[in-house]
């Protein structure tokens, strides 16, 4: 007994903070408690929700999960009668210094926290965040993953979604408005125009026939008269290749029936008197 006994208080000293088996043991068994507890707690919680909304939990409540192991084990070395305020003097530097390494990292985590309780963004939301445009394949808890329209992948560190304005594509349904712009010479048949435009998009197999094509008159431009032809997409994720298509046919039809499309002209008067 009294071998034990010296084995459980032979002690380790890290500078001002002395440590022994003992006290080692008594953290490594309330670590041990907390963890089986907390699973325990999850998998109660977690009972009734979906697969989705277990992934997205349990994203959110691994980071958690760490913060109350660091409590724990903080509280326990307190009531054992290690001085914690010793480690804290110890470390003071130190965790300042990470502190700033990890600014931008604990922003993200943040973030990524905000982002799933939220549900602002889901995976397969088209959204446009400073000028580039993909389709969400993964949220993670420190980055989102997107695929752009090239198929090229997109890492957003999440910290992006509160410092920038985030369009989402498809929040309010996947059905989208896009539109074509296009101008006509002066003198044009104006209603011959509106019908060539709208025959244009009615006739792409991608714009969705129950809602129909709309044609606005803009501007009097300084060159032309300006319009735009305003059509729905089921998935707006295509729309720059429909759109492609749809000026192909407008030029095309344009052709058909004599309609111009006037460029910029300027003239210049030359004066021989002087």
């Amino acid at each position: 007994m009294e071998k034990i006994n010296t084995i459980l208080n032979y002690s380790l000293q890290f500078g001002k903070i002395h440590i022994s088996v003992k006290i080692f043991l008594i953290v490594t068994i309330v670590f041990i408690i907390t963890a089986y507890a907390l699973k325990i707690f999850r998998k109660l919680f977690t009972k009734k929700f979906s697969e989705a909304d277990k992934a997205k939990f349990s994203t959110v409540f691994s980071f958690i999960r760490y913060f109350i192991y660091v409590v724990v084990i903080l509280f326990t070395f307190d009531n054992v009668g290690v001085n914690v305020s010793s480690i804290f003097a110890a470390s003071a530097a130190l965790l300042v210094g990470i502190g700033f390494a990890l600014q931008t990292f604990f922003q993200d985590i943040i973030s990524g926290i905000i982002i799933l309780v939220d549900q602002s963004v889901h995976v397969g939301d088209i959204i446009e965040l400073e000028g580039k445009v993909g389709r969400i394949t993964e949220i993670k808890l420190r980055t989102t993953r997107a695929v752009t329209i090239e198929n090229k992948v997109l890492i957003i560190p999440n910290h992006k979604y509160l410092t920038s304005s985030l369009y989402n594509w498809t929040e309010n349904g996947v059905n989208t408005r896009e539109s074509v712009m296009v101008g006509v010479a002066y003198g044009s048949d104006l209603a011959l125009v509106k019908k060539v435009l709208l025959e244009a998009a009615s006739s792409h197999p991608k714009v969705l026939k129950n809602t129909k094509p709309i044609v606005l008159f803009t501007s009097f431009g300084d060159s032309a008269l300006e319009f735009q032809l305003i059509f729905s997409l089921s998935n707006s994720f295509q729309a720059v290749f429909v759109q492609s298509e749809i000026r192909f046919e407008i030029d095309r039809l344009f052709r058909v029936h004599q309609i111009k499309i006037p460029f910029p002209q300027r003239e210049i008067y030359v004066n021989k008197d002087f």
